[in-house]
């Protein structure tokens, strides 16, 4: 494990993101992809994932269990139901989504670029780790949840 992982929660690399893509768009605007309305259609993914997230969440303590991405160890029980049946992130495809969303909002292709990079942090940083102490935590239970279901939605 490398000093930054399990070290900074998710949200902070979801603002940072946000930050970044904000900069991309005022200050390297490759091109106006979405112009004003449709770029509002970015507002509707946003809260669709936010409500995503949220409903994620309420499993989590409905299973009684932790949410703390950064002690992914003190974890009591494995979700598996509501969203995660398709995915097993659901809350950072919530992210991925609203930071899709808010590349549509602001409406040049820049900040898209930045999606795949926002995709492979996450995973390195705080997925992988996760993995792994899940695995040893719930054993063949999580490796079989693992074959079922993929990591994003791909």
């Amino acid at each position: 494990m490398n000093a930054l992982q399990l070290k900074i929660p998710p949200p902070v690399y979801l603002l940072a993101f946000a930050g970044m893509m904000w900069a991309a768009d005022q200050w390297l605007p490759l091109l106006e992809l979405i112009a004003s309305p449709w770029n509002r259609l970015g507002l509707v993914l946003i809260a669709a994932a936010v409500l995503m997230d949220f409903w994620s969440l309420g499993l989590f303590f409905r299973a009684h269990t932790t949410f703390n991405p950064i002690h992914p160890e003190r974890t009591q029980a494995l979700v598996t139901q509501g969203p995660y049946r398709y995915t097993r992130n659901p809350m950072y495809v919530g992210m991925l989504i609203i930071l899709l969303g808010w590349s549509i909002w602001l409406g040049s292709i820049s900040p898209f670029l930045l999606l795949p990079l926002f995709v492979w942090v996450l995973t390195k940083q705080q997925i992988i780790p996760e993995e792994k102490i899940l695995e040893q935590t719930f054993g063949d239970a999580y490796l079989a949840y693992k074959r079922r279901v993929s990591r994003w939605l791909w």
